[in-house]
C-alpha cells in the first residue's frame, strides 16, 4: 500500500468498505469482547492525533483482514515524517543560533528574531505527555468506572486518587492541545469517581467539592457528556441530603445539555424519583415516561463503561424507588414488578456489571414493596439477600434505607408482631455494623 501514513492508510481502509468510524470501533469491540473503543478514537487514530499502540494495531488488522505489519510499516512512516519535522526544526534553530553576520541591510536583526522562532519550536517540542500516556490514562479510568459498580472501594480508591492527583499534574505541564482537552476529560471523569466514592461513604460535602473539580474540568473543554453526568451526580447528593426539589432542577438542568449514551435515561430517572418525594406525582409519571423515551432513541453509546454508563437494569432499579414514593397499591405492586426486573438483570450480566449498591437498593425495595402489601414473609425473604452480605459492601444510602425500613416496621399497623420486632432489630444491627468506622479503611476518606 505504499509509503502510507497510519491515518491515510486507516482512512482508506474503511472508505472501501462504506463503514463509519463507529462501524470499525464496534467490529474492534466484538474482537476484543468488551467495549474498547469510540467511533471517537478511531477518528483520532485516522487524524494522527494518536498513534494506535501495537496492541491496538493488532485488533485493528483483523477488524481489517490485513496482515499486521502493513499497519506497522504505516505507523514506521508516521513517526518518520514527525521525526523529519522536529529535525528540521532542529536545523533551524541550529543555523538561528549560529553568529549574526553584521551587514546595514539588517540581516544581523532577521537573523535574531529567527532565534526567537526557533525558540518557540523548540517549546512547542517539551511536552509532559503524549498520546500514549493519555491513551494510557483513558484506558485507567474505563477500567475503573467498571470496577467501580461491583468491587469494594478498598481496591480502587488509592488508584483513582493517585490517577486523579497524576492527572492535575499534568494539566500543570505542557503538551498537544488535543492531548490536554483529553487529559480535562480524563480529570473530570477521575474527579467524578472520587466524588462517588465520597457520596458512598455519606461525605456528601466533599462529594460536592469533587463534583464541582469535575464540572469545572468539563466546562474547559466543553464535554457536554461529562456536563450533563456531574449534574446527575450533583442531583444525587441534594437528593440525599434532603434537597429533593433541588435534586429534580438539577437533572432538569443536565437534561438541556446535548449528551448522547444513556445519559438522558439517568437524568430523568433521578428527576422522577425527586419529584415522586416532593408529591409532584404527574411530573413523576411524566419523567418516568421521559426516561423510557430517551432510552428508546439513544443516540450512540456510551464513551465509558460502569459508573459513567446508565444500563437499563439500573433504570428500571430506579423506577422501583419511584414507584415506592407515589404510593397506592398499583404503584407498589409496579414497584415490585421494577425492582424484580432491575435484579433479574443485574444477575444476567458480567460479573463486573453487576452493581452491588443497586442489587441492594433493588432487593430493599422488593422488601418495602411487600411490606406495604402486608407481606412480613416476603418483606423478610427479600432482604435475606442485604443482611447476609457484609456491611463494609453498603454504602450510606443503602445504611439509611435500612433504617428507615426498620422504621415504618415499629408502626402500630404492625401491632408489635414479633417477626416485625425480630426484623426491625435485625436492620438495625446491620446499619450499625456499616455505619461504624470499622467498615471503612483508613485509606478511605470519612
Amino acid at each position: 500500500m505504499g509509503d502510507t501514513g497510519i491515518g491515510a492508510l486507516l482512512i482508506r481502509l474503511r472508505t472501501v468498505r462504506g463503514w463509519t468510524q463507529q462501524r470499525v470501533a464496534d467490529e474492534y469491540n466484538a474482537l476484543e469482547g468488551r467495549s474498547a473503543k469510540t467511533g471517537k478514537e478511531i477518528g483520532r487514530y485516522e487524524r494522527e492525533v494518536r498513534i494506535p499502540v501495537p496492541y491496538t494495531r493488532k485488533y485493528l488488522a483483523q477488524v481489517f483482514g490485513v496482515d499486521v505489519a502493513v499497519l506497522d510499516r504505516a505507523v514506521a512512516v508516521s513517526k518518520s515524517l514527525v521525526a523529519e519535522e522536529h529535525s528540521a526544526a532542529g536545523a533551524v534553530q541550529e543555523r538561528s543560533l549560529g553568529p549574526a553576520v553584521p551587514s546595514r541591510s539588517g540581516v544581523g536583526a532577521v537573523s535574531a528574531d529567527a532565534v526567537m522562532s526557533a525558540d518557540f519550536a523548540r517549546f512547542i517540542a517539551q511536552r509532559n505527555a503524549d498520546e500514549f500516556v493519555v491513551e494510557q490514562l483513558e484506558a485507567d479510568v474505563a477500567r475503573l468506572a467498571r470496577a467501580y459498580v461491583s468491587h469494594p472501594l478498598l481496591e480502587l480508591y488509592v488508584e483513582i486518587k493517585r490517577l486523579r492527583n497524576g492527572a492535575f499534574e499534568l494539566l500543570r505541564g505542557r503538551q498537544h492541545p488535543r492531548q490536554t482537552a483529553d487529559l480535562y476529560v480524563a480529570a473530570s471523569r477521575l474527579c467524578g469517581l472520587s466524588a462517588h466514592v465520597c457520596l458512598d461513604l455519606g461525605d456528601y460535602d466533599s462529594a460536592a467539592t469533587h463534583a464541582r473539580t469535575a464540572r469545572a474540568c468539563a466546562q474547559v473543554v466543553g464535554h457536554e457528556g461529562m456536563l450533563a453526568w456531574v449534574r446527575a451526580v450533583e442531583s444525587l447528593i441534594a437528593y440525599w441530603t434532603g434537597r429533593y426539589g433541588q435534586a429534580a432542577r438539577l437533572a432538569q438542568v443536565g437534561r438541556h445539555h446535548r449528551a448522547h449514551g444513556s445519559i438522558g435515561a439517568r437524568l430523568a430517572s433521578l428527576e422522577a424519583r425527586a419529584l415522586a418525594i416532593v408529591g409532584d406525582r404527574a411530573g413523576a409519571v411524566a419523567a418516568l415516561a421521559d426516561a423510557e423515551r430517551s432510552r428508546e432513541a439513544m443516540p450512540g453509546h456510551d464513551d465509558v463503561p460502569g459508573i459513567f454508563a446508565f444500563p437499563i437494569a439500573k433504570q428500571f432499579a430506579y423506577a422501583g424507588t419511584t414507584n415506592l414514593a407515589l404510593g397506592g397499591r398499583e404503584h407498589v405492586q409496579q414497584a415490585i414488578v421494577s425492582a424484580d426486573t432491575a435484579i433479574r438483570l443485574y444477575r444476567s450480566a458480567e460479573d463486573d456489571d453487576q452493581s452491588v449498591g443497586d442489587l441492594f437498593a433493588a432487593h430493599v425495595d422488593l422488601a418495602r414493596g411487600h411490606l406495604l402489601l402486608g407481606d412480613l414473609d416476603g418483606t423478610e425473604a427479600m432482604l435475606g439477600f442485604v443482611l447476609a452480605s457484609p456491611p463494609e459492601r453498603m454504602s450510606a444510602s443503602i445504611v439509611r434505607r435500612l433504617t428507615a425500613l426498620g422504621r415504618e416496621l415499629s408502626g402500630p399497623q404492625y401491632g408489635g408482631a414479633a417477626q416485625a420486632a425480630h426484623l426491625r432489630e435485625r436492620l438495625q444491627h446491620t446499619a450499625v455494623l456499616a455505619a461504624s468506622p470499622a467498615a471503612h479503611p483508613p485509606e478511605l476518606p470519612t
